[in-house]
């Protein structure tokens, strides 16, 4: 594990970046070449890598990972600097007045003695600063459905617009999979409400997002958890078949499932 460094080497690691990003600016004809919005679809690649990074919780890589968004905030405030609209400092500056005003039970004298109780101020000072008409106007659109889902229950729930326990909750993801079962239920495909039982689902979804929440689970981490242990579980059976000089489309399900379980058990 890498030491841990004063402060004064932490501000001279960061200033030997900013000069690094400088020359490279100056110099490097790709670098010279790039623009925000080139930049912004390898911003969203390194920030998945990251994630990657953390599931895997492999802190070297999550180091490394870290480094290249750090150069990604450089190079994005290197650019503003160029156009005369901000640089790193006011960057900077702008985020900690920002980190200052939301946590007035720090700064101020707002009291707020859990997570929950910060979160709560956090929204409804973000809501007052941006001047949003809706609670949920913050939620950026280009996020993925799923998380999406999480964020607008959280903000919702910032207002005090939540279910009181857990049970409630449950009951309402019950209602909504018998809902989609009905929408479902039909003797022949072709008479299915293809519309109706694709909104059901989304209920149903929606309503097991909001228990996760309840219970205290990251839904999109057990979601991209159980990706990665079917992937795994499936390489196995693609390799255990191979091993015994057989193809999975010639194979019964029966037969998949003899491996498909011994993967199961490492």
């Amino acid at each position: 594990m890498s030491k841990i460094s004063s402060r004064s080497q932490q501000l001279e690691a960061f200033d030997r970046l900013l000069t690094i990003m400088d020359e490279l600016r100056e110099q490097c004809p790709w670098d010279r070449k790039q623009t925000i919005e080139s930049l912004r679809h390898l911003t969203i690649e390194e920030t998945f890598e990251l994630s990657d990074a953390i599931l895997d919780a492999d802190l070297e890589e999550v180091k490394k990972e870290l480094g290249d968004i750090l150069l990604h905030i450089v190079f994005y405030a290197k650019i503003g600097e160029e156009k005369g609209a901000f640089d790193i400092a006011t960057v900077i500056e702008s985020l900690c007045e920002k980190l200052i005003r939301r946590h007035p039970h720090i700064y101020g004298d707002t009291e707020a003695n859990d997570d929950e109780a910060v979160k709560q101020n956090w929204e409804k000072i973000k809501l007052q600063e941006k001047g949003n008409k809706s609670v949920l106007g913050g939620v950026p659109r280009s996020l993925p459905a799923l998380i999406k889902a999480m964020r607008i229950q959280e903000k919702a729930r910032g207002v005090g617009f939540d279910w009181e326990d857990k049970a409630q909750v449950w009951e309402k993801v019950e209602e909504e999979m018998q809902e989609f079962k009905e929408a479902f239920d039909v003797t022949a495909p072709e008479d299915i409400d293809r519309e109706r039982a694709t909104g059901e689902f989304g209920d149903v979804l929606f309503s097991l997002i909001n228990y996760a929440r309840f219970v205290d689970i990251n839904p999109e981490e057990a979601l991209e958890k159980t990706n990665r242990k079917f992937i795994y579980r499936f390489q196995y059976l693609e390799e255990a078949a191979k091993k015994a000089g057989k193809n999975l489309g010639d194979m019964t399900l029966n037969e998949m499932d003899i491996f498909w379980n011994e993967a199961k058990k490492h």
